[in-house]
């Protein structure tokens, strides 16, 4: 009886074992399939810096490949473009659609275009969110929500004494890794401050996986950049034509930027959104630099304050190539260290550094390792010849994303400058990589030596290849010498161009180049809790631009059926200023008459903005105005003024259209009511710095 009770009992713990291992294996299956298929759909036009979750999974559907959604970046995407068209960019989908794993990362000083995969992504300066993007598979360790969460806004009225104020604050989604914390969310608005653990659902991971190591992942994956067929040279060459007819007419293929990116000096490791906005940036410039038409070289010390007049931050690219030859190699180093000598190498005025290129660039040295010139030619004279092919476009991709950098000297106030020197023509093309360096604000000179002859323009790969690569194809950046024997007579003329800093344009980016005067509605139908959030709106869109007295500067005026300057252009000339001006004015309340308002703006703002700056006017209404706006906008648009109009509640479509500069669809907006205007505050400076980009080069 014993032995069977005990047979019972083991037959009955076996089955209950087995069901038991049964059911959690059934649980697993269901988690798996479940954690595959619960994996939410966002539409074609969904930005990254929409969605609050810091790392995600998500559908994209097909035919998402459109010029409509706009993608900024290579690699690392700035936050406001389309999750779904990036992907396909990046090669992870696509126009079929597909699954994506999208990881947020911190912001960066500049995002560079590429076209990739059918799909062209535009440049941007800089931007306080990044994304990457990766295929579609939970990372190990990883939980990712099923429902994605979605920026939105509340404005609430807090009394402060006699001042009514609106002030928003926000929350940031905490990143999924505990310990290095690099990413930077997009902020949900919120009426209290709240701990973000217990509000947003977050993914979890296991402490060893960090952003770091996602972001140099990313950056090892892609290919290569500009690749080259192994080709060998025969010696070199002593005439002009033989050493020409040596230069292969390879096919180069069109190079991709990899992500990194030069930040301008000063500027912060990321910019994430202040959680009180009216917290004051920095601006990344320091205050201008000026010009002079005849260059005095003072005697230099060891260390020299150098020529105040001619502060620019230069690197040249020295042609190490075999064709060059020895003598001529020689000729190029006493070029530069004349170069040097006539600058007048110093801490206050310019520094100068030299890459080599051949088949690969080089650094022989940066902007502080010498700080006078006659350091600067001693080292000049010692540099030995590279050899290989002319490959300046690689060169230039080089020097954009390695040389003006903080850690190497860039000093940030000082224009950054690049002259490349070429003997006959590149061995692989320049216009994407000079493109790019253009749009990070690098003004590149070309001096071509003993260019091609008439029977041997058969052999360049790229045609004009100059005017494709310099700052601007009016002939200023450009300096043609026939023989290396005549080199030396250009030493002057060339010191004279790069000192020149208020023609060195390309300088100038979209956020820094700039005079905006925002022309606000003070009317009654406004209210002053409406009139709050409006000027948080401009303190939103003012604080995204470098200011400065020398970089974008801030005006603005409010009109009822009067009008009034509350600050001009030349007023403030920090962003700290700035911001603080914008918050002091005070609402005014009456009737509406914006037809007045733009011709006091054009008469009384915008008639003292200064000759190189782009006149930008964003003018802000909520209702109809009572007499015509026509016939000013059209003269303000003959005055070279850039209008936006921005549209609230009861503002009419006809007028915003006739406001806006063409095409209108692109410049004027409109919003159901106030404490909507945030969701324009990255559209608007996306348009801006895209209409800016598009600028001809003549």
């Amino acid at each position: 009886v014993f032995t069977m009770k005990a047979t019972v009992i083991a037959t009955f713990f076996g089955v209950f074992l087995m069901c038991t291992y049964a059911a959690k294996e059934a649980t697993k299956k269901t988690k798996k399939v479940r954690l595959y298929s619960d994996v939410p759909q966002i539409d074609c036009d969904v930005k990254a810096g929409k969605i609050i979750n810091p790392e995600f999974i998500a559908k994209c559907p097909p035919g998402c490949q459109d010029v409509k959604h706009r993608v900024y970046g290579t690699d690392i995407y700035a936050s406001f473009s389309s999750v779904c068209n990036a992907a396909i960019h990046s090669g992870i989908i696509d126009n079929t659609g597909g699954k994506v794993l999208v990881q947020k990362v911190a912001g960066h000083s500049g995002y560079h275009g590429s076209f990739s995969n059918g799909v062209r992504s535009l440049s941007l300066p800089r931007w306080r969110e990044s994304f990457l993007v990766s295929e579609g598979k939970p990372r190990k360790g990883v939980t990712y929500p099923s429902t994605l969460e979605y920026a939105s806004s509340k404005s609430t009225a807090v009394k402060s004494g006699k001042c009514d104020t609106v002030r928003k604050e926000y929350q940031t989604s905490p990143v999924p890794t505990p310990a290095t914390q690099m990413a930077t969310t997009t902020p949900t608005p919120t009426t209290t401050t709240t701990d973000p653990s217990t509000t947003t659902p977050k993914p979890t991971t296991t402490p060893a996986t960090t952003r770091t190591t996602t972001v140099a992942a990313a950056a090892k994956t892609r290919p290569g950049l500009h690749r080259v067929r192994d080709i060998v040279f025969r010696g070199t060459s002593t005439s002009a034509s033989k050493r020409n007819i040596l230069r292969p007419n390879t096919g180069i293929q069109r190079q991709e930027p990899a992500a990194t990116f030069r930040r301008a000096a000063g500027s912060p490791a990321h910019l994430a959104m202040e959680t009180d906005i009216w917290k004051p940036g920095l601006s990344i410039f320091d205050t201008g630099f000026s010009s002079q038409d005849e260059l005095n070289p003072k005697p230099l010390e060891s260390v020299s304050q150098g020529n105040p007049n001619c502060k620019v931050d230069l690197s040249f690219l020295m042609d190490g190539s075999w064709s060059i030859g020895k003598r001529r190699f020689q000729l190029q180093k006493q070029f530069l260290g004349n170069v040097a000598q006539a600058l007048g190498i110093g801490s206050t005025g310019p520094l100068m550094g030299i890459v080599q290129y051949g088949d690969d660039p080089s650094t022989e040295f940066n902007l502080k390792t010498y700080a006078n010139s006659k350091d600067l030619r001693n080292a000049i004279e010692k540099i030995p010849q590279k050899g290989g092919l002319s490959n300046v476009g690689k060169a230039l991709s080089f020097v954009n994303k390695n040389f003006f950098l903080d850690a190497n000297g860039n000093r940030g106030g000082a224009p950054n400058v690049v002259v490349v020197m070429v003997d006959g023509w590149p061995t692989d093309r320049v216009e994407e990589a000079s493109r790019l360096a253009r749009e990070s604000g690098i003004n590149i000179f070309f001096v071509t030596i003993e260019a091609a002859a008439e029977s041997e323009k058969q052999n360049v790969i790229e045609p004009n290849f100059v005017d494709k690569a310099v700052c601007r194809t009016n002939g200023f950046y450009s300096i043609n010498v026939p023989s290396w024997f005549s080199l030396h007579k250009v030493v002057q003329p060339l010191v004279k161009r790069v000192c020149d800093t208020d023609r060195l344009v390309c300088s100038k980016t979209c956020l820094n180049s700039a005079d905006i005067g925002f022309v606000i509605d003070g009317s009654s139908s406004v209210g002053t809790s409406n009139f709050r959030t409006v000027l948080q709106f401009v303190a939103n869109i003012s604080k995204e631009f470098e200011i400065s007295d020398t970089d974008t500067r801030i005006g603005a005026v409010q009109y009822t059926y009067e009008q009034r300057l509350e600050f001009s252009f030349d007023k403030y000339s920090t962003k700290q200023d700035v911001l603080s001006a914008i918050k002091r004015i005070s609402y005014w309340s009456g009737g509406t008459s914006t037809g007045a308002a733009i011709s006091y703006a054009s008469e009384q703002l915008f008639s003292r903005s200064k000759p190189n700056k782009r006149k930008i006017m964003i003018l802000i209404t909520d209702g109809r105005s009572y007499d015509d706006v026509r016939v000013p906008a059209m003269a303000a648009h003959q005055n070279g003024i850039i209008s936006y109009s921005i549209g609230v509640a009861w503002a009419a479509q006809d007028e915003l259209e006739a406001i806006a500069t063409n095409p209108d669809k692109e410049h004027s907006f409109f919003v159901d009511e106030f404490d909507n205007l945030y969701r324009y505050v990255n559209q608007l400076i996306q348009n801006i710095c895209t209409e800016f980009n598009s600028q001809p080069r003549n």
